[in-house]
């Protein structure tokens, strides 16, 4: 059976192009549509979607792209966007990027081909260049990836500043923050900034730890207790709530009392942490609000391509007070 790739080799033209030709999308020449309509013709290439992209109806496909749903943000994040989604009666196609920028190259391939609608895409993985290329509706979740694609963010440095506030607040003067990698036009950077800037502006020294996302919980509680062996600090700071439970174990190990010796305070708030671990204080994002603007952007855009949208969405984000700040 021939696929998109040998219609693509047949006319001369990119899949991509290829792809655009079939849902009629974008600025296209008479002359390369013709080519690749004649290809697809002499290869008998017309299934089902296909076809229906041909007769003017859309696919009905979602697709998402995010790191992984075995993170509980990421996990009710996608969960909340399929059940809207469905609602609308459409369908997803989940693809689980990782630390991979070639997956999810491949996935953006693979969406392609299947005539997906659209794209609602929060993966870690940055500088992929065929995010500028491709003409299909995308909005990102809190991740740069192109000019013209919309970004949705909580307020990453307001959440920040919360956070460092509440640890300060609590009496902590030695603070720390454990994060991931800074990545040039990554919004969560913001978390660190707020963080800098409460700090300096209390004028106390910013203490920043770098924890690669990759890291499994093993190696990343073995670099915590390193780092909690080494540096006294009375309140830490992490940029997400699956790392201050790691915190929180080690605190335990070290026989540190929390919070009179030390205060933790995460990020992201989850259903999952609020329910099983509410001895956590936190700073919550909105991610039922997050879920429908991003859906509530991607049919705008599927509706009409040139509707004008801002380059980017920033919604409130609020502390939930547990026992450990």
């Amino acid at each position: 059976m021939a696929k998109l790739a040998d219609v693509a080799e047949l006319a001369g033209v990119s899949v991509t192009t290829v792809s655009r030709v079939i849902n009629n999308y974008g600025s296209l020449s008479e002359k390369t549509k013709t080519k690749v309509f004649a290809a697809m013709h002499k290869l008998n290439y017309q299934p089902n979607s296909v076809a229906r992209s041909l007769q003017g109806k859309s696919s009905r496909l979602i697709g998402l792209i995010f790191p992984g749903v075995s993170n509980p943000f990421f996990g009710e994040l996608v969960q909340t966007l399929e059940n809207k989604l469905s609602a609308l009666d459409y369908r997803v196609i989940l693809c689980n990027s990782a630390d991979d920028p070639q997956k999810e190259r491949d996935y953006l391939q693979m969406l392609m081909a299947n005539q997906v609608d659209g794209i609602i895409a929060g993966a870690h993985n940055l500088g992929i260049e065929e995010y500028q290329q491709y003409g299909l509706p995308i909005i990102s979740f809190d991740r740069y990836l192109s000019d013209n694609i919309p970004i949705v963010s909580s307020d990453n440095y307001q959440g920040g500043w919360l956070a460092t506030q509440t640890l300060h607040q609590a009496g902590a003067t030695n603070v720390a923050i454990f994060t991931g990698k800074s990545r040039a036009g990554s919004p969560t950077n913001g978390r660190r900034e707020g963080y800098e800037a409460y700090l300096t502006a209390q004028q106390l020294t910013p203490h920043v730890h770098e924890l690669p996302f990759e890291l499994t919980p093993a190696l990343k509680m073995m670099e915590i207790k390193t780092i909690m062996t080494q540096h006294q600090y009375d309140g830490i700071f992490c940029s997400d709530d699956l790392t201050a439970l790691l915190v929180l174990n080690v605190a335990r190990q070290l026989s540190l009392t929390v919070p009179e010796q030390l205060r933790v305070v995460g990020y992201d708030g989850t259903a999952l942490i609020r329910d099983y671990h509410s001895e956590l204080t936190t700073v919550e994002q909105p991610l039922a609000d997050i879920s429908t603007l991003l859906v509530s952007l991607l049919l705008q855009r599927i509706e009409d391509a040139n509707c004008t949208l801002e380059s980017k969405y920033t919604l409130p984000v609020k502390l939930i007070k547990g026992l450990t700040a």
